[in-house]
Order: structure tokens, then C-alpha cells, then sequence
């Protein structure tokens, strides 16, 4: 196996003085799936590991935090919340060219497509139920219980994160999208008063970063953490509405259009419902703030996507200039969500 870019003599160095039990020598493949931190499956005589780094080149301002993936995979081992088993971070970018930790390989099944074509139809709910699940487990976590007291300002989750993605979005733009700019306005203008909820958040919830048992529909770990904080539940749960408002397909990973009740998959509505169930919550008001915010936020990533795509540093620059184009549609789904007309 190969990887480019990765120096398999300076990771098995690394990994002999690091990792208990390693015994090299090391081969590796970088996953296809991920945009953002590079992530391959190691294989050596010790087993089988996954390495992930942050990317090469110019990086925008906190972007691409793994110490902080680390941190918080490693705070929730035990916990209800299920998540593989952090061995060793390595923050001396002198050993690859970048940070970068080194984790357990869970042998199990991601799903890119909502749809989940390749499962039963009395399967699908299943999984759909699972994460729910996890999701309302990820908002139960005792912050302070497991050492993520100061894991994030507590209070204005919401102005902090437009000012911060905005920011994040003009560094990266490269070409005038009016209806984000519309988008961003709005979101400024309607932001809700605080409520005092404050609770870890993974800030990229979707079904394609769980991974399941190979034989059931149970999630045996939650993947890339880089955008968790201490935040805002109803940006996680209107994450998930969000993406399944795009389009079918390897970009969009959407419901868009699918007859739901035919293949067996809950509607929005059930899976909110069934999300305050858990919580303990009568509903969410005003939930369309929500995933307007999340439509921004994802265009607001997917625009760093593009820019690190044609700088040549992104883990897959075709792949992110096909994501980076999805941009515009991501800002126009933010609008509808908002009820604006599209500029």
C-alpha cells in the first residue's frame, strides 16, 4: 500500500517510541472519504491503527484542530457516547510535515447515502434510530465530569460562530456568491436570544461520520470531531435535517425528492420528534434559524474545501472542487430555510 505525501519511516519511528506493543514495519492507505484532516489506515505487525493528520500547506486560523479531536475522543472513552480508542498525539509537526494522532482501527460500515441503498428496507429505520440515539447521548455527556469544563466558551454559541465562519468564508472565497452574503445577513439579523442550553456539540453530525457494526445497526463509533465544542444542541440536530435536504448522490448525500415511506425511512418530523423524546423537550420553535445556520456553516467549510482544492492542498482536490461547487446550492438552501426568496 501507499500513501503519498506520508513518510511511513518517520511515522514507525514515531510509533516505536510511542505506541505500546507497535511493531513495524508500517504500510498505510490513505481513506477516500474526508475533505478536511487526511486519515489512513495503518498496517503493520502490530495490528492495524488509523493516523490523522492535519493537511499540508497554508491553514486557515483554528481550522483543522487535531489535538482537540484527540482531547475530546479521548474525555468521552467509557462513556455512552461511542468513539474509537485514542492512542497517541504527536503535536512536533517536525516527525510528518504536521500534527497528528494515531487511534484504533474499528472494523465496521459507514453509510455515504441516506438512502442506504445496500440495506433492507426494515433495516433503514433502524439505523436512523441510532443516530438519534448517539446524537441525544453526545448532548447528555457531563461536560465537567469528563474534563471538558473549558472545552469551549459557554453562552452565544450562535453570533460566535456566524462572526467565526464568515471570516472563515471570505479567507477562502473565491468568487462573489450573493445569496451567501444575503444568507449571512439574515443570520445576523435573527440570531434568537441565549436559552442557557450549553452541552458538547460535534459541529459535523451526519450519517456518513458514524460508523456501524458490520452485522447490526449499531453505531460503534462517532467520527471527525475537528468542529466539536461546547455549544448549542439544535446545531446538531439541524445538521442532520440540512443534509438530507440536498440532493441524492455522492456530493450531496440528500433525501431530496426520495419517497421516504417507501424505502422505509423516517421524515423529518419523526426523527426531530423523536430527538425531543429523549431530551425531554416539548419541540424546538423557530427550528428553521437552525438549519439556515447550518446551510451556512456547511457552505462556509465546503468554501475552504474549494480554496485548499485549487491551492493543491486538499486531501482530494477533485473531489473537493466538485464539493467546493456545491457552495452556492448550500447558500441557497439557507435561504429556503430562512423562508427568503432567492436572490
Amino acid at each position: 500500500m501507499r500513501a503519498p505525501g506520508l513518510d511511513l519511516e518517520a511515522v514507525a519511528g514515531w510509533m516505536r517510541a510511542h505506541v505500546a506493543g507497535f511493531q513495524g514495519p508500517v504500510q498505510a492507505r490513505k481513506f477516500e472519504l474526508g475533505q478536511s484532516n487526511p486519515t489512513y489506515l495503518l498496517e503493520a505487525r502490530s495490528g492495524r491503527y488509523v493516523l490523522r493528520r492535519k493537511p499540508l500547506g497554508k491553514l486557515l486560523k483554528s481550522a483543522h484542530a487535531v489535538d482537540r479531536e484527540f482531547r475530546v475522543q479521548q474525555a468521552l472513552s467509557g462513556s455512552d457516547v461511542p468513539v474509537a480508542r485514542m492512542i497517541a498525539l504527536c503535536e512536533d509537526a517536525s516527525v510528518i510535515g504536521s500534527d497528528f494522532y494515531v487511534m484504533d482501527f474499528v472494523a465496521g460500515r459507514s453509510f455515504d447515502d441516506p438512502r442506504l441503498p445496500d440495506l433492507a428496507r426494515a433495516e433503514r429505520a433502524a439505523v436512523f434510530e441510532q443516530m438519534g440515539r448517539v446524537l441525544a447521548a453526545i448532548h447528555s455527556v457531563d461536560i465537567d465530569a469528563v474534563g471538558l469544563s473549558d472545552y469551549g466558551p459557554r453562552g452565544a454559541y450562535y453570533p460566535r460562530q456566524i462572526d467565526r465562519w464568515t471570516r472563515q468564508y471570505r479567507a477562502s472565497a473565491t468568487t462573489d456568491i450573493p445569496q451567501m452574503e444575503a444568507l449571512i445577513t439574515w443570520l445576523e439579523r435573527t440570531c434568537p436570544e441565549e436559552d442557557g442550553r450549553a452541552c458538547l456539540v460535534h459541529g459535523d453530525y451526519r450519517l456518513d461520520n458514524l460508523l456501524f457494526a458490520p452485522d447490526r445497526p449499531q453505531v460503534l463509533a462517532v467520527l471527525d470531531w475537528e468542529l466539536s465544542t461546547i455549544g448549542h444542541p439544535f446545531a446538531d440536530l439541524a445538521a442532520v435535517i440540512m443534509q438530507w435536504q440536498m440532493p441524492p448522490g455522492r456530493e450531496g448525500r440528500g433525501l431530496a425528492g426520495v419517497d421516504r415511506a417507501a424505502a422505509g425511512l423516517p421524515p423529518d418530523e419523526d426523527f426531530v420528534a423523536a430527538y425531543c423524546a429523549r431530551m425531554g423537550l416539548p419541540g424546538i420553535g423557530n427550528f428553521g434559524f437552525y438549519v439556515a445556520f447550518c446551510f451556512f456553516r456547511m457552505a462556509a467549510i465546503l468554501q475552504g474545501v474549494m480554496k485548499r482544492a485549487l491551492d493543491g492542498t486538499a486531501s482530494d482536490p477533485e473531489q473537493g472542487r466538485k464539493l467546493g461547487a456545491l457552495v452556492p446550492e448550500f447558500a441557497r438552501g439557507g435561504l429556503r430555510a430562512a423562508g427568503m426568496a432567492e436572490d
